[in-house]
Protein backbone atom coordinates (compact mmCIF):
# COMPACT_ATOMS: atom_id res chain seq x y z
CA UNK A 1 0.00 0.00 0.00
CA UNK A 2 1.29 3.23 -1.09
CA UNK A 3 1.35 6.75 1.21
CA UNK A 4 -2.18 8.29 1.48
CA UNK A 5 -3.13 10.80 -1.20
CA UNK A 6 -3.50 14.10 0.10
CA UNK A 7 -5.02 15.85 -3.11
CA UNK A 8 -8.30 15.10 -5.17
CA UNK A 9 -8.39 15.98 -8.09
CA UNK A 10 -12.42 15.57 -9.27
CA UNK A 11 -12.97 16.32 -13.09
CA UNK A 12 -16.24 16.56 -14.04
CA UNK A 13 -16.30 18.59 -10.92
CA UNK A 14 -19.60 20.69 -12.14
CA UNK A 15 -21.59 17.24 -13.20
CA UNK A 16 -24.24 15.22 -11.54
CA UNK A 17 -22.30 12.50 -10.36
CA UNK A 18 -20.02 14.99 -8.58
CA UNK A 19 -22.41 16.73 -6.61
CA UNK A 20 -24.78 13.90 -6.04
CA UNK A 21 -22.74 11.06 -5.13
CA UNK A 22 -18.90 12.27 -5.06
CA UNK A 23 -18.79 15.20 -2.87
CA UNK A 24 -21.52 13.67 -0.36
CA UNK A 25 -19.55 10.79 0.15
CA UNK A 26 -15.85 12.76 0.41
CA UNK A 27 -17.81 14.45 3.42
CA UNK A 28 -18.67 11.68 5.57
CA UNK A 29 -15.47 9.84 4.99
CA UNK A 30 -13.78 13.11 5.86
CA UNK A 31 -16.23 14.13 9.06
CA UNK A 32 -15.89 10.07 10.19
CA UNK A 33 -11.98 10.33 10.05
CA UNK A 34 -10.57 13.87 10.75
CA UNK A 35 -7.09 13.35 10.36
CA UNK A 36 -7.77 13.88 6.62
CA UNK A 37 -9.45 16.76 6.51
CA UNK A 38 -5.74 18.25 5.04
CA UNK A 39 -7.04 16.93 2.06
CA UNK A 40 -6.87 19.60 -0.66
CA UNK A 41 -10.02 19.08 -3.03
CA UNK A 42 -9.38 20.69 -6.28
CA UNK A 43 -12.02 20.85 -8.67
CA UNK A 44 -11.93 21.40 -12.71
CA UNK A 45 -14.93 21.13 -15.26
CA UNK A 46 -15.97 23.02 -18.60
CA UNK A 47 -18.04 25.27 -17.09
CA UNK A 48 -17.37 28.55 -16.21
CA UNK A 49 -17.33 29.02 -12.11
CA UNK A 50 -15.93 31.59 -10.11
CA UNK A 51 -14.37 30.55 -6.56
CA UNK A 52 -17.90 31.61 -4.94
CA UNK A 53 -20.00 29.51 -7.47
CA UNK A 54 -17.65 26.34 -6.53
CA UNK A 55 -18.00 26.45 -2.57
CA UNK A 56 -21.65 26.71 -2.72
CA UNK A 57 -21.64 23.67 -4.64
CA UNK A 58 -19.33 22.47 -2.08
CA UNK A 59 -20.95 23.40 0.37
CA UNK A 60 -24.77 22.02 -0.66
CA UNK A 61 -22.82 18.32 -1.12
CA UNK A 62 -21.42 18.48 1.95
CA UNK A 63 -24.51 19.81 4.03
CA UNK A 64 -26.58 17.26 2.50
CA UNK A 65 -24.08 14.41 4.23
CA UNK A 66 -24.63 16.34 7.55
CA UNK A 67 -21.27 17.35 8.62
CA UNK A 68 -19.55 19.14 11.42
CA UNK A 69 -18.68 23.02 10.71
CA UNK A 70 -15.23 21.84 11.34
CA UNK A 71 -15.10 19.44 8.41
CA UNK A 72 -16.79 21.95 5.50
CA UNK A 73 -14.74 24.95 7.09
CA UNK A 74 -11.62 23.21 6.80
CA UNK A 75 -12.20 21.73 2.98
CA UNK A 76 -13.32 25.17 1.81
CA UNK A 77 -10.28 26.69 3.38
CA UNK A 78 -8.61 24.90 0.26
CA UNK A 79 -10.59 23.64 -1.90
CA UNK A 80 -10.59 25.44 -5.22
CA UNK A 81 -12.13 24.90 -8.97
CA UNK A 82 -10.53 25.29 -12.60
CA UNK A 83 -12.45 25.89 -15.87
CA UNK A 84 -10.25 22.98 -18.01
CA UNK A 85 -10.87 21.11 -21.05
CA UNK A 86 -10.02 17.76 -19.85
CA UNK A 87 -9.44 16.50 -23.25
CA UNK A 88 -6.35 18.57 -23.85
CA UNK A 89 -2.94 17.70 -22.69
CA UNK A 90 -1.89 21.09 -22.26
CA UNK A 91 -4.41 22.14 -19.58
CA UNK A 92 -4.23 18.72 -18.13
CA UNK A 93 -0.65 19.64 -17.77
CA UNK A 94 -1.45 23.00 -16.14
CA UNK A 95 -3.71 21.65 -13.83
CA UNK A 96 -1.64 18.85 -12.36
CA UNK A 97 1.11 21.09 -12.14
CA UNK A 98 -0.46 23.74 -9.72
CA UNK A 99 -1.47 20.58 -7.53
CA UNK A 100 1.45 20.51 -4.28
CA UNK A 101 0.55 16.87 -4.35
CA UNK A 102 0.64 13.90 -6.44
CA UNK A 103 -3.24 13.94 -6.55
CA UNK A 104 -5.84 11.51 -7.28
CA UNK A 105 -7.26 12.02 -10.45
CA UNK A 106 -11.05 11.28 -10.59
CA UNK A 107 -12.65 10.74 -13.63
CA UNK A 108 -16.81 11.72 -12.91
CA UNK A 109 -17.21 11.72 -16.60
CA UNK A 110 -18.84 10.23 -19.79
CA UNK A 111 -17.01 7.12 -20.79
CA UNK A 112 -16.16 8.66 -23.85
CA UNK A 113 -15.02 11.59 -22.38
CA UNK A 114 -12.93 9.52 -20.09
CA UNK A 115 -11.02 7.54 -22.87
CA UNK A 116 -10.12 11.11 -24.43
CA UNK A 117 -9.02 12.99 -20.88
CA UNK A 118 -6.68 9.55 -20.89
CA UNK A 119 -5.05 9.76 -23.91
CA UNK A 120 -4.48 13.23 -24.13
CA UNK A 121 -2.45 12.65 -20.51
CA UNK A 122 -0.31 10.50 -22.79
CA UNK A 123 1.35 14.01 -23.54
CA UNK A 124 1.77 15.02 -20.09
CA UNK A 125 4.54 13.97 -17.43
CA UNK A 126 2.15 12.96 -14.25
CA UNK A 127 3.61 13.32 -10.80
CA UNK A 128 5.10 10.50 -9.35
CA UNK A 129 2.57 8.32 -7.29
CA UNK A 130 -0.40 9.64 -9.34
CA UNK A 131 -3.89 7.23 -9.08
CA UNK A 132 -6.33 7.24 -11.94
CA UNK A 133 -10.06 6.23 -10.57
CA UNK A 134 -12.14 5.27 -13.09
CA UNK A 135 -16.08 5.15 -13.10
CA UNK A 136 -17.82 2.10 -15.48
CA UNK A 137 -18.71 0.78 -17.78
CA UNK A 138 -15.12 -0.12 -18.38
CA UNK A 139 -15.53 -0.08 -22.10
CA UNK A 140 -18.23 -0.88 -24.24
CA UNK A 141 -16.97 -4.95 -24.76
CA UNK A 142 -14.27 -6.89 -24.46
CA UNK A 143 -11.80 -5.62 -26.74
CA UNK A 144 -12.61 -1.69 -25.86
CA UNK A 145 -11.92 -2.52 -22.08
CA UNK A 146 -8.89 -4.28 -23.30
CA UNK A 147 -7.53 -1.35 -25.11
CA UNK A 148 -8.59 0.90 -22.18
CA UNK A 149 -6.45 -1.20 -19.84
CA UNK A 150 -3.68 -1.19 -22.00
CA UNK A 151 -4.15 3.03 -22.54
CA UNK A 152 -4.05 2.78 -18.11
CA UNK A 153 -0.80 1.05 -18.11
CA UNK A 154 0.55 3.61 -20.13
CA UNK A 155 -0.01 6.33 -17.84
CA UNK A 156 0.38 4.70 -14.34
CA UNK A 157 1.14 0.80 -12.81
CA UNK A 158 -1.96 -1.24 -12.52
CA UNK A 159 -1.54 -1.10 -9.00
CA UNK A 160 -2.67 2.67 -9.07
CA UNK A 161 -5.55 2.24 -11.35
CA UNK A 162 -8.64 2.33 -9.42
CA UNK A 163 -11.87 1.10 -11.46
CA UNK A 164 -14.61 2.08 -8.99
CA UNK A 165 -18.03 -0.41 -8.11
CA UNK A 166 -19.62 0.86 -5.63
CA UNK A 167 -21.22 -2.99 -5.09
CA UNK A 168 -17.55 -3.09 -3.39
CA UNK A 169 -18.38 -1.02 -0.38
CA UNK A 170 -15.79 -2.84 2.43
CA UNK A 171 -18.66 -3.84 4.98
CA UNK A 172 -20.68 -5.94 1.78
CA UNK A 173 -17.52 -7.78 1.10
CA UNK A 174 -16.47 -8.41 4.53
CA UNK A 175 -19.93 -9.43 5.37
CA UNK A 176 -19.91 -12.27 2.10
CA UNK A 177 -16.22 -13.18 3.17
CA UNK A 178 -16.94 -13.39 6.95
CA UNK A 179 -20.17 -15.53 6.54
CA UNK A 180 -18.40 -17.71 3.97
CA UNK A 181 -14.99 -18.03 5.45
CA UNK A 182 -15.28 -17.86 9.20
CA UNK A 183 -18.26 -20.14 9.67
CA UNK A 184 -17.84 -24.02 9.27
CA UNK A 185 -21.30 -24.75 8.61
CA UNK A 186 -21.31 -23.00 5.45
CA UNK A 187 -18.02 -23.66 3.31
CA UNK A 188 -18.30 -27.63 3.90
CA UNK A 189 -22.05 -27.12 1.64
CA UNK A 190 -21.24 -24.24 -0.46
CA UNK A 191 -21.17 -26.00 -3.23
CA UNK A 192 -22.87 -28.03 -5.95
CA UNK A 193 -23.08 -30.86 -3.65
CA UNK A 194 -25.53 -29.31 -1.90
CA UNK A 195 -26.45 -25.89 -3.76
CA UNK A 196 -29.17 -26.09 -6.32
CA UNK A 197 -29.29 -22.33 -7.52
CA UNK A 198 -27.94 -19.38 -6.59
CA UNK A 199 -30.06 -15.78 -7.45
CA UNK A 200 -28.29 -12.68 -7.40
CA UNK A 201 -31.20 -9.99 -7.89
CA UNK A 202 -31.03 -6.14 -7.37
CA UNK A 203 -34.54 -5.00 -8.33
CA UNK A 204 -35.06 -1.31 -8.03
CA UNK A 205 -38.62 0.92 -7.50
CA UNK A 206 -36.90 4.06 -9.25
CA UNK A 207 -37.40 4.60 -12.86
CA UNK A 208 -35.17 6.71 -15.67
CA UNK A 209 -35.17 9.47 -13.22
CA UNK A 210 -33.72 11.50 -16.24
CA UNK A 211 -30.87 9.41 -16.84
CA UNK A 212 -31.40 9.13 -20.48
CA UNK A 213 -28.68 10.12 -21.65
CA UNK A 214 -26.37 7.41 -20.20
CA UNK A 215 -29.18 4.60 -19.46
CA UNK A 216 -30.73 4.28 -22.73
CA UNK A 217 -27.30 3.42 -24.18
CA UNK A 218 -26.55 1.17 -21.60
CA UNK A 219 -29.72 -0.76 -20.56
CA UNK A 220 -30.00 -2.93 -17.64
CA UNK A 221 -27.83 -5.76 -18.69
CA UNK A 222 -24.64 -3.33 -19.30
CA UNK A 223 -25.55 -0.89 -16.54
CA UNK A 224 -26.03 -3.56 -13.53
CA UNK A 225 -25.43 -7.48 -14.37
CA UNK A 226 -22.43 -6.50 -16.60
CA UNK A 227 -20.22 -5.04 -13.55
CA UNK A 228 -21.95 -4.94 -10.35
CA UNK A 229 -23.31 -8.51 -10.47
CA UNK A 230 -20.89 -10.10 -11.51
CA UNK A 231 -18.64 -8.75 -9.41
CA UNK A 232 -21.31 -9.92 -6.25
CA UNK A 233 -21.28 -13.60 -8.06
CA UNK A 234 -17.38 -13.81 -8.04
CA UNK A 235 -17.56 -13.00 -4.24
CA UNK A 236 -19.93 -15.46 -3.65
CA UNK A 237 -18.68 -18.51 -6.01
CA UNK A 238 -14.52 -17.92 -5.47
CA UNK A 239 -12.43 -20.31 -3.79
CA UNK A 240 -11.39 -19.40 -0.45
CA UNK A 241 -8.34 -16.45 -0.64
CA UNK A 242 -5.29 -17.20 1.52
CA UNK A 243 -5.91 -13.69 2.78
CA UNK A 244 -8.08 -10.45 2.43
CA UNK A 245 -5.97 -8.52 0.30
CA UNK A 246 -5.16 -6.70 -2.91
CA UNK A 247 -3.79 -9.70 -4.37
CA UNK A 248 -5.16 -12.86 -3.57
CA UNK A 249 -8.85 -11.54 -2.97
CA UNK A 250 -8.23 -10.50 -6.73
CA UNK A 251 -6.68 -13.19 -7.95
CA UNK A 252 -9.45 -15.45 -6.27
CA UNK A 253 -12.41 -13.29 -8.32
CA UNK A 254 -10.63 -13.63 -11.01
CA UNK A 255 -10.35 -16.96 -11.49
CA UNK A 256 -14.07 -17.70 -10.55
CA UNK A 257 -14.86 -14.88 -13.65
CA UNK A 258 -12.73 -17.25 -16.26
CA UNK A 259 -14.71 -20.07 -15.18
CA UNK A 260 -17.95 -18.22 -15.91
CA UNK A 261 -19.95 -18.59 -18.99
CA UNK A 262 -23.44 -18.10 -20.03
CA UNK A 263 -25.53 -21.26 -19.60
CA UNK A 264 -25.38 -24.25 -21.82
CA UNK A 265 -23.59 -22.02 -23.89
CA UNK A 266 -26.75 -20.27 -25.82
CA UNK A 267 -26.56 -16.94 -25.55
CA UNK A 268 -30.37 -16.83 -27.11
CA UNK A 269 -31.85 -19.37 -24.33
CA UNK A 270 -29.61 -17.93 -21.12
CA UNK A 271 -31.29 -14.24 -21.30
CA UNK A 272 -34.16 -12.56 -21.51
CA UNK A 273 -35.23 -9.00 -21.19
CA UNK A 274 -37.87 -6.41 -20.65
CA UNK A 275 -38.88 -2.91 -21.10
CA UNK A 276 -41.23 -1.10 -19.08
CA UNK A 277 -44.50 0.39 -19.55
CA UNK A 278 -46.67 2.92 -17.92
CA UNK A 279 -48.05 2.38 -14.47
CA UNK A 280 -47.80 2.86 -10.77
CA UNK A 281 -44.99 2.51 -8.40
CA UNK A 282 -45.88 3.22 -4.48
CA UNK A 283 -48.70 5.55 -5.71
CA UNK A 284 -46.63 7.58 -8.26
CA UNK A 285 -47.90 7.60 -11.84
CA UNK A 286 -44.57 6.18 -14.18
CA UNK A 287 -44.46 7.13 -17.73
CA UNK A 288 -43.63 4.80 -20.35
CA UNK A 289 -39.98 4.00 -20.66
CA UNK A 290 -40.43 4.74 -24.56
CA UNK A 291 -41.91 8.24 -24.45
CA UNK A 292 -39.66 9.31 -21.57
CA UNK A 293 -37.68 12.48 -22.51
CA UNK A 294 -34.24 11.64 -24.29
CA UNK A 295 -35.10 8.09 -25.12
CA UNK A 296 -34.56 6.16 -28.76
CA UNK A 297 -37.68 3.84 -28.79
CA UNK A 298 -36.19 2.12 -31.91
CA UNK A 299 -32.96 1.34 -29.89
CA UNK A 300 -34.96 -1.31 -27.87
CA UNK A 301 -33.32 -0.75 -24.22
CA UNK A 302 -34.13 -2.78 -21.85
CA UNK A 303 -35.13 -2.18 -18.38
CA UNK A 304 -35.26 -5.56 -16.88
CA UNK A 305 -32.55 -7.82 -17.61
CA UNK A 306 -31.93 -11.31 -16.67
CA UNK A 307 -28.89 -14.16 -17.16
CA UNK A 308 -28.29 -17.76 -16.34
CA UNK A 309 -24.24 -18.75 -16.02
CA UNK A 310 -22.83 -21.02 -15.18
CA UNK A 311 -18.99 -22.19 -13.78
CA UNK A 312 -17.07 -24.85 -15.11
CA UNK A 313 -15.04 -25.93 -11.84
CA UNK A 314 -15.20 -28.60 -9.65
CA UNK A 315 -17.34 -26.54 -6.87
CA UNK A 316 -19.94 -25.45 -8.71
CA UNK A 317 -20.34 -27.63 -12.13
CA UNK A 318 -24.63 -27.79 -13.18
CA UNK A 319 -25.29 -25.05 -10.64
CA UNK A 320 -27.39 -22.03 -12.16
CA UNK A 321 -26.66 -18.53 -11.20
CA UNK A 322 -29.57 -16.43 -11.74
CA UNK A 323 -28.42 -12.58 -12.34
CA UNK A 324 -31.38 -10.45 -12.58
CA UNK A 325 -31.48 -6.70 -12.30
CA UNK A 326 -34.56 -4.40 -13.36
CA UNK A 327 -35.79 -0.48 -12.70
CA UNK A 328 -39.46 0.68 -11.88
CA UNK A 329 -40.39 -2.87 -10.16
CA UNK A 330 -43.53 -2.97 -7.55
CA UNK A 331 -40.89 -4.51 -4.99
CA UNK A 332 -37.84 -3.41 -3.83
CA UNK A 333 -35.09 -6.40 -3.71
CA UNK A 334 -31.58 -6.54 -3.64
CA UNK A 335 -30.49 -9.91 -2.38
CA UNK A 336 -28.20 -12.81 -3.10
CA UNK A 337 -30.06 -15.86 -2.65
CA UNK A 338 -28.76 -19.54 -2.28
CA UNK A 339 -31.41 -22.36 -2.52
CA UNK A 340 -29.98 -25.35 -1.34
CA UNK A 341 -31.27 -29.27 -2.69
CA UNK A 342 -33.72 -30.83 -0.28
CA UNK A 343 -33.05 -33.33 2.65
CA UNK A 344 -31.86 -36.48 1.01
CA UNK A 345 -34.26 -38.36 3.44
CA UNK A 346 -37.27 -37.28 5.77
CA UNK A 347 -38.39 -40.03 8.21
CA UNK A 348 -41.39 -41.61 7.24
CA UNK A 349 -44.10 -39.32 10.38
CA UNK A 350 -43.01 -36.17 9.69
CA UNK A 351 -45.76 -34.55 8.08
CA UNK A 352 -46.30 -31.53 6.05
CA UNK A 353 -43.55 -29.81 3.30
CA UNK A 354 -40.14 -30.22 3.68
CA UNK A 355 -38.97 -26.82 1.36
CA UNK A 356 -35.51 -26.49 0.72
CA UNK A 357 -32.74 -24.48 2.74
CA UNK A 358 -32.19 -20.87 1.78
CA UNK A 359 -30.00 -18.37 2.79
CA UNK A 360 -30.63 -14.81 1.82
CA UNK A 361 -28.30 -12.08 1.62
CA UNK A 362 -29.75 -8.88 1.70
CA UNK A 363 -27.95 -5.75 0.53
CA UNK A 364 -28.48 -2.08 1.66
CA UNK A 365 -29.39 -2.40 4.37
CA UNK A 366 -27.30 -5.71 5.22
CA UNK A 367 -29.44 -8.46 7.24
CA UNK A 368 -28.88 -12.27 6.79
CA UNK A 369 -32.10 -14.77 6.42
CA UNK A 370 -31.96 -18.52 7.26
CA UNK A 371 -35.11 -20.61 6.63
CA UNK A 372 -35.12 -24.01 8.01
CA UNK A 373 -37.77 -26.64 8.35
CA UNK A 374 -38.33 -27.08 12.34
CA UNK A 375 -41.01 -29.27 14.42
CA UNK A 376 -44.56 -27.24 14.01
CA UNK A 377 -45.88 -25.82 17.46
CA UNK A 378 -49.02 -27.32 17.73
CA UNK A 379 -48.56 -31.04 15.98
CA UNK A 380 -44.53 -31.49 16.49
CA UNK A 381 -44.88 -34.24 13.76
CA UNK A 382 -45.92 -31.43 11.36
CA UNK A 383 -43.13 -29.40 9.98
CA UNK A 384 -43.19 -25.89 10.00
CA UNK A 385 -40.88 -23.45 7.71
CA UNK A 386 -39.19 -20.86 10.09
CA UNK A 387 -37.04 -18.17 8.84
CA UNK A 388 -33.94 -16.87 11.20
CA UNK A 389 -32.96 -13.46 10.74
CA UNK A 390 -29.85 -11.20 11.43
CA UNK A 391 -29.03 -7.29 10.71
CA UNK A 392 -25.71 -6.75 9.66
CA UNK A 393 -23.60 -3.95 10.61
CA UNK A 394 -24.11 -1.24 8.16
CA UNK A 395 -20.49 0.23 8.33
CA UNK A 396 -18.84 3.22 9.42
CA UNK A 397 -19.26 4.57 5.64
CA UNK A 398 -21.80 4.85 2.80
CA UNK A 399 -20.55 2.69 0.34
CA UNK A 400 -19.04 5.41 -2.17
CA UNK A 401 -17.48 6.70 0.98
CA UNK A 402 -15.63 3.17 1.34
CA UNK A 403 -14.45 3.35 -2.28
CA UNK A 404 -13.09 6.90 -2.02
CA UNK A 405 -11.31 5.49 1.23
CA UNK A 406 -9.06 3.20 -0.61
CA UNK A 407 -8.29 5.46 -2.89
CA UNK A 408 -7.28 7.85 -0.90
CA UNK A 409 -5.24 4.99 1.29
CA UNK A 410 -3.61 3.79 -2.16
CA UNK A 411 -5.34 0.54 -1.40
CA UNK A 412 -7.14 -1.48 -4.54
CA UNK A 413 -8.50 -4.10 -2.86
CA UNK A 414 -11.90 -2.95 -3.39
CA UNK A 415 -11.31 -1.79 -7.11
CA UNK A 416 -11.58 -3.86 -10.16
CA UNK A 417 -8.79 -5.17 -11.70
CA UNK A 418 -7.95 -4.84 -15.50
CA UNK A 419 -8.06 -8.74 -16.18
CA UNK A 420 -11.40 -9.18 -14.26
CA UNK A 421 -13.23 -5.97 -16.22
CA UNK A 422 -12.06 -7.72 -19.07
CA UNK A 423 -13.81 -11.13 -18.15
CA UNK A 424 -16.93 -9.53 -17.61
CA UNK A 425 -17.00 -7.89 -20.64
CA UNK A 426 -16.47 -11.79 -22.03
CA UNK A 427 -19.28 -13.21 -20.54
CA UNK A 428 -21.78 -10.38 -21.29
CA UNK A 429 -20.59 -9.85 -25.00
CA UNK A 430 -22.43 -12.85 -26.54
CA UNK A 431 -25.91 -12.01 -25.06
CA UNK A 432 -25.67 -8.16 -25.82
CA UNK A 433 -24.88 -9.20 -29.79
CA UNK A 434 -28.04 -11.61 -29.78
CA UNK A 435 -30.26 -8.94 -28.06
CA UNK A 436 -28.67 -5.93 -30.53
CA UNK A 437 -29.67 -8.72 -33.36
CA UNK A 438 -33.04 -8.92 -32.09
CA UNK A 439 -32.60 -12.78 -31.58
CA UNK A 440 -34.25 -12.50 -28.03
CA UNK A 441 -37.64 -10.51 -27.98
CA UNK A 442 -37.83 -7.46 -25.96
CA UNK A 443 -40.96 -8.18 -23.51
CA UNK A 444 -43.03 -6.11 -21.57
CA UNK A 445 -44.31 -5.24 -18.17
CA UNK A 446 -46.43 -2.25 -16.29
CA UNK A 447 -44.28 -0.28 -14.26
CA UNK A 448 -45.03 -1.22 -10.47
CA UNK A 449 -45.28 -5.12 -11.60
CA UNK A 450 -43.11 -7.97 -11.14
CA UNK A 451 -41.77 -8.29 -14.29
CA UNK A 452 -43.43 -9.79 -17.69
CA UNK A 453 -46.39 -12.03 -17.23
CA UNK A 454 -44.44 -15.69 -16.92
CA UNK A 455 -41.01 -14.68 -15.28
CA UNK A 456 -40.51 -15.90 -12.22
Amino acid sequence: MSSPIRTFLLLGASGDLAGRLLLPALADLLEAEPDRRDLVLVGAGAEDWDDATWQDRVRTSFGAAEVSPATLDAVLATTRYQQTDVTDGGALSTLLASCDAPPALYFALPPAVTVKACTALLDVELPEGTVLVLEKPFGTDQASAADLNRLLTRLVPEAQVHRVDHFLGRSTVLNLLGLRFANRLFEPVWNNLHVERVDIVFDEQLALENRARYYDSAGALMDMIQSHLLQVLALVAMEPPAAVDETDLRDAKAQVLRACRVRGGDPTTAGRRARYTAGQVEGRDVPDYAAEPGVDPDRGTETLAELVVEIDNGRWSGVPFRLRSGKALGVKRKEVLVTFKPAAHVPVGLTGDALPDRLRLVMGPDRITLGLNVNGPADPLELDHVEMDVELGAGRLPPYGEVLAGVLDGDPLLSVRGDTAEQCWRIVDPVLQAWRAGDVALEEYPAGSDGPAGWS
